[in-house]
C-alpha cells in the first residue's frame, strides 16, 4: 500500500487505473481511453470516466473497483467519479461499403422466417436504447410488411428539406418506413430491383443526422433486401430473432450463416416468445418449446442476448403504438428488452475496440 503521506499526482493515479479493467471489454480503463481526466486535490481524487455507451451495465463494477484501488493503494481519503458516455463507431461489414453519414453503428435485426416477432424486437430495442440517452434511428426495411408506423404510433408523412428526406420522430427515435409514404391498405407489388432501389434511397437520401445506433428491421429471409443492405453500407452487427421451436431455429440458422458469409459480425440471438407467464396464476408455460435460442447460440459461439417472454401487453402496446418498454417499463418483458438492448450496445462497444480498422491509404500529391 502507498504511504498515505506520499504526495499524490495525476500520473500516479493513472498508473493505478491501468490495473482496473472494463469488465465487458477486458482491457484497462486507461488503455481504452475511458479516463478523460484526473484531478488531485489534497486527499481527494476526482476521476472523469467516459463509458463506451450510455446503456453500459459496467458502471457499478467500475465504480467499486476504482474506488477500492485508489482508496487502498493511493492513500486517498475521498474518491469521486464523474460519469459521461460516448458511443464509438464499431465499423464492421464490407470494407468497400459506404457508411451512412453521421451513423456510428448500423444494426440489422433479422429472422429466417416471419411470425417470430422480429419487428417487435427491433422496435423495443430501439426505444430502450433511446431511453438510455443514446441517439437512435429505426429504419423499416421490411417493405412488404411495414409495421413500424403502427407499432410506433405515428402515421405522419415525411417532408423533404434540401433534397433530403426528414425522418419522423416518435418515442425519442427517428423513423423511416415505406408505410409513411404508401397507402397502408394497398399491397406493395414490387420485384427485387425496385426493393433494392427503395432501400438504397432510404440509406442514402434520409437525413438521419448524428446517430449512435441505426436499427434496421429487415424482412424475413435471405433475399434482395438483405443483400442490398450488406452491399451498400457497413453493417456493424446483426441480431437474429427466433422463437424456441425447431421450425424457427432452422430458418434462424440460415439467416445467421448468411451474415457470417458476408463478413457481418453476429451480435447475438434474441429468443422471442420464450415462455408464457399466466397473468392469473403466475405459472410459466413453454408454448413454443424452450431452450432453442440458447442452444443455437451455444452451437454457433454467439451470445444469447435475451429471452423475451410472451406477454399480452406486448401485443397490446404494438397495436396502439406504445412499445412495452414505454407503456409498462416495470414488467418482466420490458426489462428483458432493456437487457437485450444493453447487450447489443455492449457487443458493439467490444467490436469498436477489438475490430481491426480499415487501413488508410495516403496518396502523395506531385
Amino acid at each position: 500500500m502507498t504511504d498515505t503521506n506520499t504526495t499524490l499526482d495525476k500520473d500516479a493515479v493513472l498508473e493505478l487505473l491501468k490495473t482496473v479493467d472494463e469488465p465487458e471489454i477486458g482491457q484497462n480503463l486507461v488503455e481504452l481511453k475511458m479516463v478523460k481526466d484526473v484531478v488531485v486535490d489534497g486527499g481527494k481524487i476526482t476521476v472523469h470516466i467516459e463509458l463506451p455507451t450510455p446503456a453500459s451495465t459496467s458502471k457499478e463494477p467500475i465504480q467499486a473497483a476504482v474506488t477500492e484501488r485508489l482508496t487502498k493503494d493511493s492513500g486517498a481519503s475521498d474518491v469521486e467519479i464523474v460519469w459521461t458516455s460516448k458511443v464509438r463507431s464499431s465499423g464492421g461489414g464490407r470494407m468497400d461499403a459506404q457508411p451512412i453519414k453521421g451513423v456510428k453503428n448500423a444494426v440489422a435485426v433479422a429472422s429466417g422466417k416471419g411470425g417470430v416477432g422480429k419487428s417487435t424486437v427491433a422496435v423495443n430495442i430501439a426505444v430502450a436504447l433511446a431511453r438510455t440517452g443514446a441517439s437512435v434511428g429505426l429504419l423499416d426495411a421490411d417493405v412488404y410488411g411495414p409495421s413500424i408506423p403502427l407499432m410506433m404510433g405515428t402515421h405522419d408523412r415525411p417532408i423533404m428539406r434540401d433534397n433530403r428526406i426528414i425522418p419522423i420522430e416518435a418515442h425519442g427515435v427517428k423513423l423511416m418506413s415505406i408505410g409513411f409514404i404508401l397507402d397502408p391498405e394497398k399491397a406493395l407489388i414490387w420485384r427485387g430491383p425496385l426493393v433494392a432501389q427503395l432501400i438504397t434511397q432510404f440509406l442514402n437520401d434520409v437525413d438521419w443526422g448524428d446517430l449512435d445506433y441505426l436499427i434496421i428491421d429487415l424482412p424475413p429471409g435471405t433475399g434482395d433486401a438483405q443483400l442490398t443492405l450488406v452491399q451498400r453500407i457497413p453493417i456493424s452487427g446483426a441480431v437474429i430473432v427466433t422463437t424456441p421451436q425447431d421450425v424457427a431455429l432452422a430458418d434462424a440458422l440460415k439467416g445467421l450463416k448468411m451474415f457470417e458469409e458476408v463478413k457481418t459480425p453476429i451480435l447475438g440471438i434474441v429468443e422471442n416468445m420464450s415462455g408464457f407467464v399466466c397473468p392469473d396464476c403466475g405459472a410459466s408455460h413453454d408454448i413454443f418449446a424452450s431452450g432453442g435460442g440458447e442452444r443455437i447460440a451455444r452451437e454457433n459461439d454467439v451470445e444469447l442476448l435475451g429471452k423475451i417472454p410472451l406477454e399480452p401487453l406486448v401485443r397490446a402496446g404494438g397495436d396502439i403504438g406504445q412499445p412495452i418498454v414505454v407503456a409498462n417499463p416495470d414488467t418482466v418483458t420490458a426489462k428483458a428488452f432493456d437487457q437485450a438492448a444493453a447487450r447489443v450496445a455492449t457487443r458493439l462497444a467490444i467490436e469498436a475496440v477489438k475490430k481491426p480498422r480499415k487501413p488508410t491509404i495516403m496518396l502523395k500529391t506531385v
